[in-house]
């Protein structure tokens, strides 16, 4: 008999497996993306494929993360030494700044992988028509360079021309290679480390427990879901609109909850855009999984039992499940925002004691590249955080990174040094937060001064539309980007789109608070 706690044991020494990988990527990469804001995440998977154990890393990563590993393996056979990269997003990924790379952990058998290790990171610049590789594109190719799967590694030998041409069709280079070679580092880490763990028990014993723990998860999920009564629950909120000019683009769910089981099914929302507003199935699936995660809570395993309660319904050729080669930047970053904002709004009617108001609603995303003193180019990307929504029981977070990212900010420190401009402003935006009992958190005022001229890209949302409040709580105050050109000429921004600004040029991001929960008593 396998007691529970040697489960719950094997759980925390593959998530600790995880984990490390992600400290060795971080203290291995080029990037401040990568070094500094930690865009990347790594997970465990077993021989079947199934998710075993990821670190707490960024979940629109994690979510979709099973899908690409399920596509790599009916179209390869690893042996040791191997190594898949990958960024395509319509085979499980979610846009074509993160890059996958995937190897294989073989014990006796060496014709098949025991263990599946995956790495995805946010690469800075995959090329593209805009330094970043986020513009408001309306084909897939003007995002970047799109990486079909294929070998990276053989037989522990690099495929080195292939990695120098790839990287020779990025901006900087020497900054691609280097991140890339830390997600190879972090492979190695973690196949040492998991190798560790299965010596240390026999392959019948490791079997048995795996598939408990993948029960367990299962158990903990339909619990979890059983406490939410039975029935239909609907909603519905907006994108604000698709870059271009377009009206607010409707999301629409419908949550069908019976005997444990859940299915979430968005088949009425929109159809796809003509631009990168689109989402490939898997971000949509990682957005939705990721409510279900939070209900939850801590110190419980997530691996693909967990997963099993839980059917999500798309539509071909809508907004959340586009047809190839639609582009799709922006649905992996602002859209799987309003995914979460539309399943929680739908889980509040059943659940309304335990979930919050809308948050932010919006990664508020800004590229920026350019030439730096020497005369060599640069790329630089971030996220910046907002508000939290109001919760039953206690107010919002002020200035935080908030569902589908868990990124952290990028020191101002670190972004000087490295790039040629300068952050003027960076506080709390003061009563942006929404009213109620318990107040929506604070957004954040971040003002960038270009010391050189540079081409910047913003992807943002909730600019037109404010975040929702619940139970009576207050919308949350809607986004604002203003340029304030050399002459102090202010001018607002739309929430999306791409354009050169000049030296001493100033962009200052004012991100949404969140909603309010309960009414508000003076």
């Amino acid at each position: 008999m396998v007691s529970p706690i040697e489960i719950q044991i094997l759980n925390k020494r593959l998530t600790s497996v995880a984990e490390e990988m992600g400290i060795v990527l971080q203290k291995s990469a080029f990037s401040p993306n990568i070094k500094e804001r930690r865009d990347f995440s790594c997970a465990i998977f077993d021989q079947a494929g199934n998710l075993l154990a990821q670190a707490a890393h960024i979940p629109v990563h994690l979510g979709a993360m099973p899908e690409t590993l399920k596509s790599v393996r009916q179209l390869f056979t690893l042996r040791p030494g191997d190594i898949i990269i990958t960024n395509d997003p319509f085979l499980g990924g979610t846009h074509l700044p993160d890059i996958t790379l995937i190897t294989g952990v073989f014990l006796e058998d060496k014709t098949r992988a025991s263990f599946y290790l995956v790495t995805r990171a946010h690469h800075a610049d995959v090329g593209g028509i805009t330094p970043g590789s986020m513009p408001v594109a309306t084909r897939l190719e003007q995002e970047g360079v799109l990486i079909e799967p294929r070998y990276l590694a053989r037989n522990h030998r690099m495929d080195n021309r292939f990695l120098k041409e790839l990287t020779g069709r990025m901006r900087n280079q020497e900054e691609r290679m280097g991140d890339l070679k830390a997600q190879i580092a972090c492979l190695d880490r973690g196949r040492k480390r998991l190798s560790e763990i299965v010596a240390s028990e026999a392959p019948d014993t490791l079997y048995e427990k795996i598939d408990l723990l993948l029960d367990y998860g299962e158990r903990v999920m339909r619990t979890v879901v059983s406490a939410l009564p039975d029935g239909e629950y609907k909603f519905k909120d907006y994108l604000d609109d698709d870059g271009l000019g377009s009206e607010p683009i409707p999301i629409l769910v419908r949550i069908c909850i019976w005997q444990g089981n859940v299915d979430v099914d968005f088949s009425e929302t929109a159809d796809q855009v003509a631009t990168g507003l689109n989402t490939v199935k898997s971000v949509t699936k990682a957005a939705t999984l990721y409510c279900f995660f939070c209900l939850l809570g801590g110190n419980y395993p997530i691996n693909a039992g967990s997963l099993r309660p839980i059917r999500i319904i798309t539509r071909r050729g809508s907004l959340l499940d586009a047809m190839p080669l639609a582009p799709v930047a922006a649905g992996n970053v602002e859209t799987s925002q309003r995914i979460v904002d539309c399943v929680l709004g739908a889980l509040a009617q059943a659940a309304p004691e335990r979930i919050p108001a809308a948050s932010c609603g919006s990664m508020n995303n800004i590229a920026i590249g350019g030439k730096d003193e020497s005369g060599g180019e640069y790329t630089y990307y971030e996220t910046i955080g907002g508000g939290m929504g109001g919760r039953p029981g206690a107010d919002g977070l002020s200035g935080i990174q908030v569902h589908m990212t868990n990124t952290l900010n990028t020191p101002i420190e670190a972004l000087e040094q490295a790039y040629p401009f300068l952050i003027e402003r960076y506080c709390l935006r003061r009563a942006s937060g929404g009213k109620g009992k318990f107040k929506g958190g604070e957004g954040i005022i971040r003002t960038y001064r270009f010391l050189r001229p540079a081409m910047v890209t913003l992807l943002t949302e909730r600019r037109r539309l404010a975040p929702y409040g619940l139970s009576g709580g207050g919308t949350g105050a809607r986004g604002e980007n203003i340029l304030i050109q050399g002459k102090g000429q202010s001018k607002r921004l739309s929430g999306k789109g791409h354009f050169h600004v000049e030296k001493n040029d100033l962009i200052e991001i004012r991100t949404p608070g969140g909603g309010g929960w309960g009414k508000y008593n003076p």
